[in-house]
């Protein structure tokens, strides 16, 4: 895979000329079935993403989860007995021209009907983010997505965060920040009134995304942040390396960390924080 260079930007280019739309859509459910239509549902099942009179806010970025995600929740919306409605909307940080083109070619090349709107993120983080830019756009970011989300009448937010980010969260967590959490399938927002954040790509590997994007034809954004550029190194990628290099030698380490945010075992750990208050094992010694 190569790329087109920008101003403090990279776009993946795959390697796959563009198909047609309808071959696009077709391929999630047959080539792609097993790896990422069913993991899609499964998520929206197990955790309960979905009901009737839902209207969800699709984030889109222009990268390959969200327009995967999109597509996927375009999908759904046609054969789901489940009623809900659907807008998707693009905060624009402030792309360079060329870079928002492509996005815009992107979501029309699979008919995508997307709302952009200006946040200026990208000014404003260069100003105040100093060396973690990329913690401060995500965070202002999500604020400008639930606020528009709100403004259209969605209820819900969908986010394009698929299995590995869930594993390289838990993972980060625990060697930078020093605490065992993770990223949660679905949320209630704390600022703005009813209003929940969902996670449908819960289930689904990053190299299926990459491997419909570059069969597709699609052209995605990678970050296309001309701050980031310009600090230091992500620790998320350090994480992503560091995570592939103990799969040489520990057989599906990955799946391991995802399962065991899902088996805390409570009766064997030193403490844990609950709605903000700090336990201790201790306070439960001898109460047994």
């Amino acid at each position: 895979m190569s790329s087109i260079a920008g101003e403090g930007c990279e776009v993946l280019v795959p390697f796959n000329e563009r198909k047609p739309l309808d071959v696009v859509e077709r391929s999630l459910t047959t080539t792609y079935r097993k790896h990422i239509w069913a993991k899609f549902i499964k998520a929206i099942n197990d955790y309960k993403l979905l009901e009737d009179g839902d209207k969800v806010a699709v984030a889109i970025s222009g990268g390959k989860d969200s327009l995967l995600m999109a597509k996927l929740f375009q999908l759904l919306h046609r054969h789901s007995k489940v009623k809900f409605d659907l807008e998707f909307i693009v905060a624009d940080p402030g792309y360079h021209p060329n870079i928002k083109e492509l996005l815009i070619d992107n979501c029309k090349y699979l008919d995508i009907p997307i709302k952009i709107f200006d946040s200026g993120i990208f000014e404003v983080v260069d100003k105040i983010a100093k060396d973690y830019p990329c913690y401060m756009c995500a965070k202002m970011r999500r604020g400008a997505l639930y606020s528009k989300a709100k403004e259209l009448g969605c209820n819900k937010l969908a986010l394009g965060h698929h299995y590995n980010d869930v594993i390289e969260t838990t993972l980060l967590n625990v060697l930078y920040t020093g605490n065992f959490s993770t990223m949660l399938p679905k949320l209630k927002a704390d600022n703005f009134e009813n209003m929940e954040l969902i996670r449908p790509l819960f289930y689904v590997e990053e190299t299926y995304i990459e491997r419909f994007t570059q069969n597709s034809g699609i052209w995605p954004l990678n970050c296309a942040c001309m701050v980031a550029a310009k600090k230091i190194g992500n620790k998320r990628y350090e994480i992503k390396a560091l995570i592939k290099e103990l799969k040489k030698n520990f057989n599906d380490v990955d799946k391991s960390i995802f399962k065991a945010a899902e088996n805390v075992n409570l009766d064997a750990i030193i403490g844990f924080k609950k709605d903000g208050q700090k336990h201790s094992y201790l306070d439960f010694y001898d109460k047994e």
